[in-house]
């Protein structure tokens, strides 16, 4: 925490995660420390043309190995990116009646279409320069690329502010925040020490992208299709073999490092329930690799959303799970408030990652700045 005296900041964050479902949109006024003041939220999907070419990007980008290029359809799917998130900033300041000028900036953290922290290589499409004009609003970005590069993991990013809620919240002893987006993550907060983070393994990904596969619909909405299903219990051992549990923290993923191949022979309803509970499970894997077990576990992220997958955590977790939502946080919003915070500490230049949460060697300052034209 820093000692000096900060200055308040409205800034909007923006996230569109893993999940490709759409933009979040929300509003906050924070010194990027300790001060949090939660103001208006929206979310803005993505259409079925959206998704499709942000697919396609995926594709394209698994053979990149230069972290500015946009060959074939990354360049299509950069500029929609960017248009809807500055639809999804229009649309939050116009519902709200609220003056684009007496925003200080906006946290714009872009698609990620590939993440190889290994080969320091993480890119996340999105022209911030280009949002920061069309909205007339000074937009931070490319927020990991300088933990990367000084050989950090460049994920997960948000901790610093999951700790400033837990800290606000007035909670104490071992608090864990899981995030499930595309890929789930956990912070662990415990006083008087730094939060360390990673991810877990997969989060929605390889569900949504079964259900794409097997019904054609985008995700398994309130886990009605793992409902009807049973865990195939040695397929989900088999899944839990997988090197990266045994890795300490911390560490991060790619969002297609896991297959769908364990659960190509089951029914629909058994691989929708056996990956929901992989999420779940994957998140236990964790616990020994933290200083001490939890006591209190809070989900946030589209998962929130799944009773099913709720469920399973709590079957499984030898911890209190609650979610973002019961706690008075919002769920849905918490990621794009995070990038709104972290914008905060781009424009005051506090550290964003810190040696416990990605690896990097010292706690660095990261993220770039695109100044709107005066």
């Amino acid at each position: 925490m820093s000692d000096r005296l900060l200055p308040l900041y409205r800034s909007i964050g923006l996230m569109s995660g893993t999940s490709m479902d759409g933009v979040d949109v929300a509003l906050i006024e924070t010194d990027g420390e300790t001060s949090v003041a939660f103001g208006p939220t929206g979310h803005y999907p993505y259409n079925d043309a959206d998704r499709a070419l942000l697919r396609n990007a995926l594709a394209e980008a698994a053979t990149l190995e230069d972290r500015n290029a946009r060959p074939g359809v990354l360049a299509f799917a950069e500029r929609m990116v960017t248009d809807r998130h500055a639809e999804a900033v229009e649309t939050l300041l116009n519902d709200n009646a609220i003056d684009p000028a007496s925003v200080n900036i906006v946290g714009f953290h872009g698609q990620t279409v590939l993440h190889r922290p290994k080969q320091k290589l993480t890119i996340q499409i999105g022209d911030g320069p280009a949002l920061a004009s069309r909205l007339g609003i000074d937009v931070a970005y490319d927020f990991r690329a300088a933990d990367i590069a000084a050989g950090g993991e460049g994920a997960p990013i948000v901790p610093v502010f999951h700790r400033a809620l837990v800290a606000g919240g007035g909670m104490k002893g071992e608090v864990a925040l899981l995030n499930i987006g595309g890929v789930a993550n956990v912070t662990y907060v415990s006083d008087g020490m730094e939060p360390i983070a990673c991810d877990t393994g997969p989060g929605n990904a390889l569900i949504d992208d079964l259900m794409l596969q097997r019904t054609g619909a985008p995700i398994d909405r309130h886990g009605h299709m793992a409902a009807r299903g049973r865990v195939n219990e040695a397929v989900l051992l088999k899944m839990l073999a997988h090197p990266f549990f045994d890795e300490p923290p911390p560490k991060s993923l790619d969002r297609n490092a896991f297959a769908l191949d364990a659960v190509a022979k089951l029914s629909t309803e058994d691989a929708a329930a056996t990956l929901t509970a992989f999420t779940a499970a994957s998140v236990l894997r964790l616990f020994p690799h933290l200083p001490t077990q939890p006591q209190l576990l809070i989900v946030c992220g589209g998962g929130a959303r799944n009773p099913i997958l709720v469920r399973e955590l709590v079957m499984r977790l030898p911890c209190r799970v609650t979610t973002a939502d019961a706690v008075g946080w919002s769920a849905d919003s918490m990621e794009a408030q995070a990038f709104a915070y972290l914008a905060a500490r781009v424009l005051e230049g506090l550290p964003l990652t810190f040696p416990t949460t990605t690896g990097a060697p010292a706690a660095l300052p990261g993220g770039v700045l695109a100044r709107a034209a005066s």
